[in-house]
C-alpha cells in the first residue's frame, strides 16, 4: 500500500493546475507537434527522436529492497537492490521537478486484457508524445470504466530530471526504480520511451504468478479453428512480424498470460522494430502505421516528410508504436484458448541452429530456460553487433522472480495442454555473422505456417549430431538444403567447430540451474 505521506504527495502533483488528464490522440498530437517535442511524418504519425539513449538501459534498472518482497526477487544483476531511502530522496526530487513544468500529460488505463487479473495503471509524463505512447501501448478504459478508476501502480516519467549519481546512489543520471511496496515506478534521465512499457511488463511478471498465471514475453495469435500459437523470442528475433499475418487474427505483439482460461494480451498495442521496414515484406505492420502512431528514431524527409526505415544514422532499433485496432486481423477483445504451438524463436549469430526443429518436453524446458539468442544492434545502450547471449525465458530482463518459476508453470501447461514445440533460427545461415546470410524471410513463414496447420507433427526427421535436434527433411516452400544447417555451410569441418563452440556454451550456461531435474538436463541440451 502506497503511505499515507506518499499518496498525499502524489494527490497534489495530480490536482495542479499543469495536469492534462486523459488527453485524446488529436490533442496530444497537437501537444506534441507544438511543443517542438516531434515532428509529423507524411502518414501523420508522431516522429520524436530520444537522444543519445535509443534502448533500453538494464544497467540502471533498479528494485527497492522492501520487507514485503525481497524474499521473492531473484536478485542479482538483473534485478539490482537500492534501498528505500534512495527511492523517497528522488521521488521527492521528481515531484518537485515535475511540479514546476507548464505542462504533465497523465493517462489512466490497464495492463491485461482479461478484466479478472487486469493490472490498473496510471503514467504522469513530462513529454506529450510520451503519454502518446503509453495511450497506443496500453489498454484504454471506458468512460464508466474512468469513473471507478483507481491506480494499482503509478508510472512517474521524467527524462529532463538527472540523478547525481554521488548524492543519488544510482549508476548513472539514468535510473528505473520500481517499489513493489509503494506501487512506483521512477524513471528519470532517459527519453526513450520503452522503458515505460518494459516496466509495466516486469511489475505483471511479479504479480500473476501469485494468482497461477503464467506471464510471457512473447506474441500470439489465433487460426480460424481456435488455434491458438505462442512466439517466445527477444526483440529482434521476429516475434511481431511472424505474428502479424493475414491468415491469422493477432491476440498480441509482445506480452501475454496463460491462465486456466486461456491467452491473453497484457498490452493494447504494439511496439514493432520498423529497421528496413516495407509493405512488401511487413504488410500489416506497415499500413498499422498511421495518424497517432509513434515512430521513435525514424529518419523521414524534411521536405515530404516520408519515413526512411532503411536510415539506421540514429539507431538501429528504430520503433513504430501504435495500437492493436491498427491491425486489421485482432481478436476482440484480445484473449484466447489455450495454445497449441509454442514457437521459440532465436536469432543465432553463429549460424549453426538448425532453421526449425522439433522439440521433445524436455528439450522445449532446457531452451525456455536457456533462452539463447543474440542482442542486436541497438536495442540495448552499448550493443553496435549482433552478440550471442542467453536470456532466461526469452525475458530475462524482466523477470523478477527465479526463472524456475516461470519455467515450471511453463512445462506444466504445455504437458496439460499437449502443445507442440519448435525452435526457429531467424538469425545467420551459411556461416556465423559476417560470413553468413540472415535467414530468408520468406522461408522462415512457410516453416511456421507448416507447423502451426500441424503438418510437421508427425513428418521425417533427421538428428542434428551436435543438438540433438529433429529437422524436418522437407517442408513446403522452403529448399531442402536449407533445412540442415551443416548442408548451408560451405566448409562442414568449420560448421563442426562453431557448433561445438555453441554447444560448450549451453552446457557453461546450464549450470546455472542446479535445482533443474536430471531429465531437463540430459534430455534437452546438446549431446556432442
Amino acid at each position: 500500500m502506497i503511505s499515507t505521506k506518499i499518496g498525499d504527495e502524489l494527490k497534489n502533483l495530480l490536482s495542479g493546475e499543469n495536469v492534462n488528464n486523459q488527453l485524446s490522440v488529436p490533442q496530444l498530437v497537437e501537444k506534441a507537434t507544438s511543443r517542438g517535442e516531434a515532428k509529423l511524418s507524411a502518414d501523420g504519425a508522431v516522429v520524436a527522436q530520444t537522444g543519445k539513449y535509443t534502448g533500453r538501459s538494464p544497467k540502471d534498472k533498479y528494485i527497492v529492497e522492501e520487507a514485503s518482497s525481497k524474499d521473492k526477487i531473484d536478485w542479482g544483476s538483473v534485478n539490482r537492490p537500492i534501498s528505500s531511502e534512495i527511492f523517497d530522496s528522488l521521488y521527492t526530487k521528481m515531484l518537485k521537478h515535475l511540479k514546476i513544468k507548464d505542462e504533465l500529460f497523465v493517462f489512466k488505463g490497464f495492463a491485461g486484457a482479461d478484466p479478472a487479473s487486469r493490472l490498473s495503471i496510471q503514467v504522469v509524463n513530462e513529454y506529450a508524445w510520451h503519454n502518446l505512447f503509453v495511450h497506443q501501448l496500453f489498454i484504454r478504459p471506458t468512460m464508466d470504466e474512468l469513473k471507478a478508476f483507481n491506480a494499482n501502480f503509478t508510472i512517474l516519467s521524467a527524462p529532463s530530471f538527472k540523478a547525481d549519481p554521488a548524492v543519488d546512489g544510482t549508476s548513472s543520471e539514468t535510473f528505473i526504480i520500481v517499489s513493489m511496496e509503494k506501487r512506483i515506478i521512477l524513471i528519470g534521465g532517459t527519453e526513450y520511451a520503452g522503458e515505460m512499457k518494459k516496466s509495466i511488463f516486469s511489475i505483471m511478471n511479479y504479480l500473476l504468478p501469485e494468482n497461477g498465471i503464467l506471464p510471457m514475453h512473447c506474441s500470439a495469435n489465433v487460426g480460424e479453428e481456435g488455434d491458438v500459437a505462442l512466439f517466445f523470442g527477444l526483440s529482434g528475433t521476429g516475434k511481431t512480424t511472424l505474428s502479424a499475418d493475414a491468415h491469422r487474427k493477432l491476440i498480441g505483439d509482445d506480452e501475454h498470460g496463460w491462465s486456466d482460461n486461456g491467452v491473453f494480451n497484457i498490452e493494447g498495442g504494439c511496439y514493432a522494430k520498423c529497421v528496413n521496414l516495407s509493405q512488401e515484406k511487413e504488410p500489416e505492420i506497415f499500413g498499422a502505421i498511421s495518424f497517432g502512431s509513434v515512430l521513435e528514431n525514424v529518419v523521414i524527409d524534411p521536405d515530404t516528410r516520408i519515413p526512411d526505415y532503411d536510415d539506421v544514422s540514429l539507431t538501429e532499433n528504430t520503433r513504430a508504436a501504435y495500437p492493436i485496432h491498427n491491425i486489421e486481423n485482432i481478436v476482440t477483445p484480445s484473449v484466447a484458448g489455450h495454445p497449441k504451438t509454442v514457437i521459440f524463436l532465436t536469432a543465432d549469430a553463429f549460424g549453426v541452429l538448425p532453421p526449425i526443429s522439433r522439440l521433445t518436453k524436455e528439450q522445449a524446458m532446457y531452451h525456455f530456460l536457456s533462452g539463447f539468442t543474440s542482442k542486436l544492434a541497438g536495442t540495448e545502450r552499448g550493443i553496435t553487433s549482433p552478440e550471442a547471449t542467453f536470456s532466461t525465458c526469452f525475458g530475462s530482463p524482466f523477470l523478477p522472480l527465479p526463472a524456475t518459476v516461470y519455467a515450471e508453470m511453463l512445462g506444466a501447461k504445455i504437458e496439460e495442454h499437449d502443445a507442440q514445440v519448435f525452435l526457429v533460427n531467424t538469425g545467420w545461415t551459411g556461416g556465423s555473422y559476417g560470413v553468413g546470410k540472415r535467414m530468408n524471410l520468406k522461408y522462415t513463414r512457410a516453416m511456421v505456417r507448416e507447423a502451426l496447420a500441424g503438418n510437421l507433427n508427425d513428418v521425417e526427421t533427421e538428428m542434428n549430431d551436435v543438438f540433438g535436434l529433429e529437422m524436418p527433411t522437407a517442408i513446403n516452400g522452403v529448399p531442402t538444403e536449407v533445412l540442415n544447417p551443416r548442408n548451408a555451410w560451405a566448409d562442414g569441418a568449420a560448421y563442426d567447430l562453431k557448433a561445438k563452440e555453441l554447444a560448450d556454451l549451453f552446457r557453461e550456461n546450464f549450470k546455472k540451474f542446479g535445482t533443474v531435474s536430471e531429465d531437463i538436463k540430459l534430455k534437452g541440451g546438446p549431446i556432442a
